[in-house]
């Protein structure tokens, strides 16, 4: 949004693709963007795991066991936090495949799984405060990379479980095309956007908990991710302008089973 609104970057790297969509709707970025690097332009993607308590008291093992009663869930708002999008499309996708994509019963277990929330911060910072500096919930749906920084700083309190059927988040890149002209960057830009691809940053990614693009190097962490989940895609719920409108626009599915 700061971006949209005049703040000069060079290049973005964001939670969503719609969120840069809305820098090229505010006439910064050129049309086409999200084919200018491989892989959708994102270099590292990641995907939404739960973070517990050590021992698992409350046995948590996949989406199931959020919307049984007594389990007290953490995870943003979706209307106003990107990550929330992908940890409440990463519910959908389990429910979808549960129901065998009957959309009322789908409906019916996201809202079993947002009335367990007990705290609905407006991003993920603050929901993860919530959980780990409050002591609020069981559970923590989280984005993976960021599920390990906070394991790594609290190793002895908490641990990582993945669910059987997640999303691929993926966060994008971009050039801000109107800055970089404007500025004469557009190679430098370009060749940072380009180095992420590169073996050097794809194991940097992968030291940080992202997931490499390239596969050859995602094998090298295999012992840090589970990489035997089932992933669908953004694409498969039809790509971010329908999921938006669909789910989280005013009006949207989100409204319709979270009202109060």
């Amino acid at each position: 949004l700061e971006v949209a609104n005049g703040l000069e970057a060079d290049v973005v790297t964001l939670a969503l693709e719609y969120d840069i969509n809305s820098i090229e709707d505010a006439g910064l970025i050129k049309k086409g963007w999200v084919n200018n690097f491989k892989n959708d332009s994102a270099p590292y993607t990641s995907t939404i795991v739960f973070l517990v308590r050590k021992g698992n008291p409350k046995n948590i093992h996949d989406w199931d066991d959020l919307v049984k009663d007594g389990v007290g869930v953490i995870t943003p708002n979706p209307k106003t936090s990107g990550g929330a999008r992908w940890n409440y499309l990463g519910a959908w996708a389990y429910a979808n495949e549960k129901y065998n994509g009957d959309e009322t019963k789908v409906k019916e277990f996201i809202k079993k799984l947002y009335q367990n929330v007990l705290v609905l911060d407006s991003g993920a910072r603050g929901a993860t405060t919530s959980f780990i500096e409050n002591g609020q919930g069981d559970v923590l749906i989280a984005w993976e990379n960021e599920a390990y920084l906070s394991l790594q700083d609290y190793k002895d309190e908490y641990e990582i479980i993945s669910p059987s059927i997640s999303i691929l988040a993926q966060p994008s890149v971009a050039v801000v095309d109107d800055v970089v002209d404007d500025r004469g960057t557009r190679n430098v830009a370009t060749e940072y956007l380009k180095y992420l691809y590169s073996d050097d940053a794809q194991r940097i990614a992968g030291k940080n908990y992202y997931r490499p693009t390239n596969k050859k190097i995602l094998k090298e962490f295999s012992d840090k991710f589970d990489l035997s989940m089932k992933l669908v895609t953004i694409k498969d719920f039809g790509g971010w302008e329908k999921v938006q409108k669909k789910h989280f626009a005013d009006g949207g599915i989100f409204d319709e089973i979270y009202a109060k």
